[in-house]
């Protein structure tokens, strides 16, 4: 295979340790190191550990560790740091920030630990768990986890960019909710980080993603929700011009307790699709709702009343179905995708919407999608993160699907989509919403207020001075 992107090249500061070059020696001690595989180019299985969701980015490291704890990551970023390697880690591959060509690559599946505590309402999860794991164990007690609209995700990532989920305008993000993170920084040491052992790399770690280590467990608060009402409205693509002006009125007041979102999806004739939906554009409305289901069925009506659906899905549910409400596929596509916030949705705004996703329009997107936000997600947390631009009214986000040779034009599409949006954006954007295309410093810097990315740089100064966590989205260490 190929990449489909061109790698990203996040600097390393001047006077960082250059590469040395490996040696059959030096990996046979890692290996003695470690418990789970370390492989090199060529080995057998490589090709199922580098294996990702998202199949746009292809990881050509020089080692790849298959971790199967906290030791074994501590072993492979001692060992990157003393041949100048720089580290990567690989969960799920859901997020695609850029190539680990030339790292060490730390793939965390075999880390698998997750402890529900349901008298003090947290969980504790390591590195490898998925959110469909944390849902269905919560679920024996009544309780639900800040989770992403798709259950493959992984914990920790998703919780680290922020964590933007179907209860979010009821609790605010996933990142505002932490307990605790155990991480391996760049010297090789293993630190339990909380509010008061670590304050500032607790604030940091918590809305900048990887780069002030690699976190191999993290507790977080539960909520005592057992059920929802929820579910998706499908109406035909001819009605998205009238079913995207009537959200936008709808959303203007809502209860904090209803998170929805809206998408034109165009999905490809293929099995995993419902039949009503193939191959034409329809309007998804995903639908969730924390109240009673007589205050949801009124609260939908404006919705309903806009004529026969599709499909209609929206009812009450155990908060265990909750994937249900997005129904993002599980299977691995090449995907690249793009984001904004917006500070406002007026007509103006979804005209611009329509002419680049709408029924006229010839869009290569399988979803341009808008997440209604405010309510907690407006709010700064108890305990204060990193994660900002909590005055954005509305989250864009836009897919295509394709393979190398429509790379280019995808990419590019996406971006002319978000720069028509530009008079109702925040000028800012959400770290999780940034793929491969879009993770340079310079690019990465809107996704935070000048004062936090200043002290986001000082810390990883102090903490990563030599930019050995730099495959992601990367903020360099200034001091």
């Amino acid at each position: 295979m190929t990449s489909t992107t061109s790698p990203v090249n996040h600097p390393t500061p001047a006077g960082a340790p250059q590469p040395v070059p490996l040696d059959a020696n030096a990996v046979d001690r890692l290996r003695a190191r470690v418990a789970g595989p370390v492989l090199l180019s060529g080995d057998d299985n490589l090709a199922d550990e580098l294996a990702t969701y998202n199949l746009t980015v292809v990881h050509r490291p020089a080692v790849v560790v298959g971790a199967t704890g906290p030791e074994d990551v501590r072993a492979a970023v001692r060992f990157a740091t003393d041949h100048g390697l720089p580290v990567a880690v690989l969960a799920a591959g859901h997020g695609s920030s850029v190539p680990s060509d030339g790292s060490v690559l730390i793939t965390v599946r075999r880390m698998r630990a997750l402890t529900v505590d349901a008298t003090a309402r947290t969980a504790r999860v390591e590195a490898g768990v998925r959110w469909a794991e944390v849902i269905e164990q919560a679920g024996r007690f009544g309780l639900a986890p800040l989770n992403g609209s798709s259950p493959t995700v992984s914990v920790i990532g998703y919780t680290l960019g922020g964590g933007l989920g179907p209860m979010g305008r009821a609790y605010g993000y996933a990142a505002d909710h932490v307990r605790s993170l155990d991480v391996v920084t760049a010297d090789g040491e293993l630190r339990h980080v909380t509010a008061e052992t670590e304050p500032d790399l607790f604030w940091a770690l918590r809305g900048a993603k990887g780069n002030f280590g690699v976190v191999t467990a993290i507790e977080f608060d539960l909520f005592p929700v057992a059920r929802l009402y929820g579910g998706g409205l499908f109406f035909p693509g001819e009605q998205a011009a009238e079913v995207l002006h009537r959200y936008a009125d709808w959303t203007a007041d809502l209860p904090e307790e209803m998170t929805s979102s809206i998408g034109l999806l165009h999905l490809p004739p293929l099995p995993f699709v419902p039949e009503p939906l193939r191959d034409r554009l329809v309007v998804h409305v995903r639908i969730a709702y924390l109240g009673t289901a007589a205050d949801g069925e009124r609260l939908v009506a404006p919705l309903r009343d806009l004529g026969p659906r599709i499909i209609d899905t929206v009812a009450e549910m155990p908060y265990t179905e909750i994937a249900s409400v997005h129904a993002d596929p599980v299977d691995p596509l090449p995907l690249y995708e793009s984001g904004t916030l917006l500070r406002e949705l007026t007509p103006e705004t979804i005209d611009t919407i329509l002419a680049f996703a709408g029924p006229e329009a010839a869009s290569p997107l399988v979803l341009a999608e808008l997440r209604h936000l405010g309510g907690a997600l407006g709010r700064p947390p108890a305990q204060p993160n990193a994660v900002g631009n909590r005055d954005a009214a509305y989250s864009f986000f836009a897919v295509a699907a394709g393979g190398p040779p429509q790379a280019q034009a995808l990419v590019d599409y996406q971006r002319d989509f978000v720069d028509h949006l530009t008079p109702w954006t925040t000028g800012r954007r959400y770290l999780n919403f940034m793929f491969a295309h879009d993770t340079t410093p310079d690019q990465v810097r809107h996704a935070f207020d000048p004062e936090t990315y200043r002290r986001l740089g000082e810390l990883k100064n102090r903490y990563d001075p030599a930019n050995t966590f730099r495959i992601n989205h990367n903020i360099p260490p200034v001091g």
